[in-house]
């Protein structure tokens, strides 16, 4: 997948390919994990008219103020680990819905953690939008995740 971003034309076409898979009005926010979504958020985010949240990993491990965020870990990911998450309180406003970008899903933990995130603080969760779904249909009725791709049409 890495290649995908150096590709100019698949770069351009990622975000609007994202933010249509969801109708969401022009006060909405992104929220998306850090390494790639913290490219494919931004992306998704300007043809929807949205803001920007970032999701920084690991967030335990540094010296926070708990005041100004907000900190959940997930459930065990499809590497076993169990990741700490955190957003800032004053990112996520309430009432406002939250759309969840990432590149691949597959057991969803990362997904399910931004979830309570957004709950949360308030704010509304609109749903998820991946680029690849290795999920159940279970878990993409839950979360509302649409995609552009099956892992199984990657070959």
């Amino acid at each position: 997948m890495s290649a995908w971003w150096a590709d100019p034309q698949i770069l351009a076409l990622l975000g609007p390919a994202l933010a249509d898979l969801h109708v969401l009005p022009s006060s909405s926010l992104v929220i998306s994990p850090s390494a790639t979504g913290f490219l494919l958020g931004p992306l998704t985010a300007i043809p929807l008219n949205a803001g920007f949240v970032e999701m920084r990993r690991d967030a335990a491990n540094e010296k926070t103020n708990e005041d100004a965020f907000l900190l959940r870990s997930t459930p065990p990911d499809y590497l076993s680990r169990t990741i700490t998450w955190q957003v800032r309180r004053r990112a996520l406003r309430p009432g406002v819905p939250v759309l969840f970008v990432d590149d691949w899903v597959e057991t969803a933990a990362t997904a399910r953690t931004a979830r309570r995130l957004v709950v949360d603080s308030g704010a509304v969760w609109a749903g998820a939008a991946a680029i690849v779904d290795a999920t159940s249909g279970q878990t993409r009725h839950e979360l509302r995740l649409r995609t552009l791709l099956h892992h199984r049409e990657l070959g």
